[in-house]
C-alpha cells in the first residue's frame, strides 16, 4: 500500500492550538486509523507522516505488529517518509534526493527497506519514493527518479527476489519521470522497467488519487487541480515481466466517512503474488 497522510493539515496546520490538537485533524486521523486497521496491509509506504520526539503517527495509526522505519531528514514539524512492514527489516537505506538548489526545504527522499518476507515471497526491497511536487519541477523529478532507481539496482543481489516501489510521485503516468520507471523512456543514460499495479489490474480505468471530488482538494491547497493518478505502486520486472503479479488493486480512503475525508490523497492498495513464470 501507499498512502500520503497529509501531515498535520486540515486543510492547514492548526496553528495557535498546538499541532494535532484540532478537532478536524483528530477526526481525520481517526478515519485513517480505522481504515488502515481494517485493511491490515503487510507493507505500507507513507508520505507526509508525522514523527516527533513525543509522537509517532504511523505507530498510532497501525498499532502493534509492525516494524516501522522513518526518514531521518524530516521537516521541522516532523513530516516525512515512513515505511511500515509486517515483517522484519534487515536494513534501511535513505537516498537523498536534494539534487538541485530548488529542492531545498522539501524532504525529497527514497526510503528503501530490505525486508524479510515469508515464503513464497522471501527477501525483498520495498521503497518509498517521494520526489518534489511542484508542477514546474519535472526536471528535478527526472533526476530524482534516476537516482532512486540506480540506488535500488545497486542494492540488488541474489538474495533479493522482488522489488516494490510505492510513493507519491506527484505526476501521472504520462510524465517523463514516471515513464522512466515504466520502461517507456530512458533518462540520463539509465533505463529500468517497473509495472504499475493499478494499470496492470485495471487497464484503462483512471484511478485518480488526487481529484477535486475530494473536498480537501477542492477547498484545500490545490483547488485548481484536475483529477490525476499520482500515487503509484510499482513492481520491478525481471526478464520479460514483473516478478509479482497483481491479483487486485483498489483505491483506499476514496470516500468520506461521516463527512470526514482521510487525506487529500487517496491511497493505492495492491495484492501481489509471485508470478508463476517471471520470464
Amino acid at each position: 500500500m501507499t498512502q500520503n497522510l497529509w501531515g498535520w493539515h486540515f486543510p492547514t496546520p492548526p496553528l495557535g492550538i498546538g499541532y494535532g490538537k484540532s478537532d478536524a485533524w483528530t477526526a481525520r486521523n481517526d478515519v485513517l486509523r480505522d481504515g488502515l486497521r481494517a485493511l491490515d496491509p503487510d507493507l505500507v509506504a507513507f508520505q507526509e507522516a508525522i514523527r516527533t520526539d513525543d509522537y509517532d503517527q504511523v505507530r498510532n495509526l497501525l498499532g502493534n505488529g509492525y516494524h516501522v522505519v522513518h526518514q531521518e531528514a524530516r521537516q521541522a514539524d516532523g513530516s516525512g517518509a515512513t515505511i511500515a512492514s509486517r515483517w522484519p527489516v534487515h536494513a534501511v537505506h535513505e537516498v537523498d534526493l536534494h539534487l538541485t538548489s530548488r529542492v531545498a526545504g522539501f524532504p525529497a527522499v527514497t526510503l528503501i527497506a530490505d525486508v524479510e518476507a515469508p515464503p513464497p515471497y522471501g527477501r525483498l526491497l520495498f521503497a518509498d519514493h517521494v520526489p518534489n511536487g511542484k508542477p514546474d519541477f519535472e526536471r528535478e523529478r527526472e533526476l530524482q527518479a534516476v537516482a532512486a532507481a540506480r540506488a535500488i539496482e545497486a542494492l540488488l543481489h541474489e538474495g533479493i527476489g522482488h522489488t516494490v516501489v510505492g510513493g507519491d510521485f506527484s505526476v501521472g503516468l504520462d510524465a517523463a519521470s514516471v515513464r522512466f520507471w515504466l520502461g517507456r523512456q530512458s533518462l540520463h543514460d539509465t533505463s529500468v522497467c517497473y509495472v504499475d499495479a493499478w494499470d496492470r489490474a485495471r487497464p484503462g480505468e483512471p484511478g485518480h488519487t488526487v481529484t477535486p471530488a475530494n473536498d480537501l482538494v477542492s477547498r484545500g491547497t490545490w483547488p485548481q487541480r484536475r483529477g490525476e493518478a499520482i500515487d503509484h505502486v510499482l513492481i520491478r520486472t525481471v526478464d520479460h515481466g514483473p516478478s509479482l503479479e497483481v491479483t487486485s488493486c483498489e483505491l483506499a480512503f476514496d470516500a468520506p466517512v461521516g463527512g470526514v475525508w482521510a487525506s487529500d490523497h487517496f491511497g493505492v492498495v495492491a495484492d501481489l503474488v509471485p508470478a508463476p513464470n517471471p520470464v
